[in-house]
């Protein structure tokens, strides 16, 4: 068990240590999607079921994008 236990903290120790260059174009990209995927769901719930579901998938791009660039680093 001790073992598994050193594995995950070298292991976490050396991911902290490479920096991410996209990390802030990463953060940005997922605060719009959380937006707009808010904002998706309010708009499916209050007003119109179609226009929402539009908003929603527009966000989800954002996520897309976001979630490539982490695959990339």
């Amino acid at each position: 068990m001790d073992n598994d236990n050193s594995y995950l903290r070298r292991r976490r120790r050396d991911d902290d240590a490479q920096p991410d260059s996209f990390f802030k174009l990463r953060n940005w990209l997922n605060i719009i999607f959380m937006i707009g995927a808010i904002v998706g769901v309010c708009v499916y719930l209050a007003l119109d079921h179609q226009t929402g579901i539009i908003i929603v998938l527009g966000a989800m791009v954002f996520k897309i994008v976001e979630t490539a660039l982490r695959f990339i680093h």
